[in-house]
């Protein structure tokens, strides 16, 4: 079958030291899973299960990018997270066996309008708005999960204009890497390219035009973005 239009091919992440790209898949977010950020938030946390949200591949956007401020917004945050790559199919894999999936990890920052998302819980409604939107899920290259080692104790910070604002530690994540993945193929059919944002630590913030912010996970490239002015 012909089709009336042509559509860009999927986008890709750069991969540290490679030539050849990661193609973006899906993107799978997870909410509140750090224990202070879901207080700052007005929720206790809690163990008995992970949720999800979702964002289109169309919102990813290369580290190092100046994007104008996100439209439709007053109160755009930023979000500082461990993203997982997968790499090899995975449905209803255990816990034990997940990391099997995983290609790699990558730093990266769920933005999020704020103002959007918190309209939106008040009536019950979808967040999609609030987060999925274009250069929403920022993504520095991604370093190779044997390169990188195992996810424990790493520090994850994040600097907004040189002044830390997010600082913490991958280890206090309430779901671990494996049980996400376990978690996540109950429900989907994990394939390679799909990305998963694992939550961000408490400490988040608005941003204004003309902010640097810069993400850093010891080990990994970090991941840096510069806001313009509205369009």
């Amino acid at each position: 079958m012909t089709t009336l239009f042509d559509l860009p091919t999927s986008p890709s992440v750069p991969v540290l030291g490679e030539s050849a790209g990661f193609p973006v898949r899906r993107i799978f977010c997870v909410g509140r899973n750090y224990a202070d950020h879901a207080r700052e938030m007005g929720a206790e946390p809690d163990r008995e299960a992970p949720f999800y949200f979702t964002k289109s591949p169309w919102a990813i956007c290369p580290s190092g990018a100046t994007i104008a401020y996100p439209p439709g917004t007053a109160n755009c945050h930023y979000e500082m997270e461990l993203v997982v790559a997968i790499g090899a199919p995975a449905f209803r894999i255990a816990a034990a066996d997940a990391l099997s999936a995983v290609f790699g990890y990558a730093c990266g920052f769920d933005m999020t309008r704020r103002d959007l998302q918190n309209a939106a819980k008040d009536k019950g409604r979808p967040w999609d708005l609030g987060k999925d939107f274009e250069n929403a899920a920022v993504m520095a290259p991604i370093t190779r999960a044997a390169a990188f080692g195992t996810v424990g104790d790493q520090a994850i910070r994040l600097t907004q204009n040189g002044t830390v604002k997010q600082d913490s530690v991958l280890s206090d994540m309430i779901f671990s890497v494996p049980e996400l993945i376990a978690d996540l193929s109950k429900f989907y059919h994990l394939a390679p390219g799909d990305l998963i944002y694992t939550g961000t630590p408490a400490g988040v913030g608005p941003i204004a035009a003309g902010d640097v912010l810069v993400g850093t996970i010891d080990g990994l490239l970090p991941v840096e973005l510069t806001i313009g002015a509205a369009e």
